[in-house]
């Protein structure tokens, strides 16, 4: 994750990181029944302040997770899931709230101990959907190969110059989600783009 947000104040972005332990506490729970009578919702730890005030005036996420079960992390799956409890029409301002998270660039980076390509397909497959469902842009996804801290970039695909990469294109890397009726001019590239 350090290497994608370098490359990205490389790029002249500002860019700031989140450690979701030290935010996230409380799971999702069944809304209808734990909401405060505000409306707001009653799990007290920091995923509020950093959902409204970091998270919503984003251009750009980077989500970064361990391989865990062939999954994300648990705090990252909570930070996913709790998104719920401020879009919901129970929430007093989820209209405001949708408008201010669609529209952002998404990059992933993925840490796993197995080189093994399928191994983070499911993992990729979520967060594209997640993506999509969002109207986020998911503009890459970056594998480092290691299993404890710092062992990534002992990896020989070299992740760290392909997530510093990555950071440095957050906002300029071409992305694309054709329909059946997306207007499309029918070449990639067109010249001098």
């Amino acid at each position: 994750m350090q290497a994608v947000l370098d490359g990205a104040r490389q790029s002249g972005h500002t860019v700031e990181s989140a450690d979701l332990v030290d935010v996230v506490s409380g799971h999702l729970r069944d809304c209808r029944t734990c909401r405060k009578p505000s409306g707001d919702c009653s799990i007290e730890d920091g995923y509020a302040p950093l959902l409204l005030e970091r998270v919503l005036p984003a251009d750009a996420i980077v989500l970064a997770t361990p391989l865990y079960w062939y999954g994300v992390s648990g705090l990252l799956k909570t930070f996913l899931d709790r998104i719920f409890c401020f879009t919901s029409d129970s929430y007093p301002d989820s209209h405001a709230v949708l408008e201010r998270l669609a529209h952002k660039r998404l990059a992933v980076v993925i840490s796993a101990e197995e080189s093994y390509r399928g191994a983070t397909l499911g993992v990729i497959a979520s967060l594209q959907e997640m993506a999509r469902y969002l109207h986020w842009d998911l503009v890459g996804v970056v594998d480092g190969i290691a299993n404890k801290r710092g062992e990534v970039s002992l990896d020989p695909g070299r992740p760290l110059d392909a997530a510093r990469a990555l950071g440095g294109r957050l906002f300029s890397a071409r992305v694309t989600d054709y329909r059946l009726d997306s207007e499309r001019s029918g070449a990639v590239w067109e010249p001098g783009a």
